[in-house]
């Protein structure tokens, strides 16, 4: 079992930065890989970022591609996503993920453990 905590979200400018950060208990956080997900009002959810558990591979939606960078610290079972050049599209509730397995992955179904989620608000 996994638990996974989000923070960091809040409101910013557009333009502005935003780091959230996913911490995972358990000490088998490194056989996981992690994604980042977010929802907007009337929207499905999307992956935006995605890390293999070794973090060598990720993967990154093409809307964010250049302004996010998704990173983890296993050694503190802690993964990450820095956003920057923040627009009001993404405005959401973001949400981190784990998924067993070596690779990244980037559908939801793929992922077995969700955190509660923390709500980005970018005003324009």
């Amino acid at each position: 079992q996994v638990q996974l905590v989000e923070a960091g979200g809040g409101l910013v400018q557009a333009g502005g930065s935003l780091r959230l950060s996913c911490a995972a208990s358990g000490r088998t956080f490194s056989s996981y890989a992690m994604g980042w997900f977010r929802q907007a009002p009337g929207k499905e959810r999307e992956c935006v970022a995605a890390i293999s558990r070794g973090g060598i591979n990720t993967y990154y939606a093409d809307s964010v591609k250049g302004r996010f960078t998704i990173s983890r610290d296993n050694a503190k079972n802690t993964v990450y996503l820095q956003m920057n050049s923040l627009k009001p599209e993404d405005t959401a509730v973001y949400y981190c993920a784990a998924a067993r397995g070596s690779t990244y992955y980037f559908l939801d179904r793929d992922y077995d453990y969700w955190g509660q989620g923390t709500q980005v608000t970018v005003s324009s």
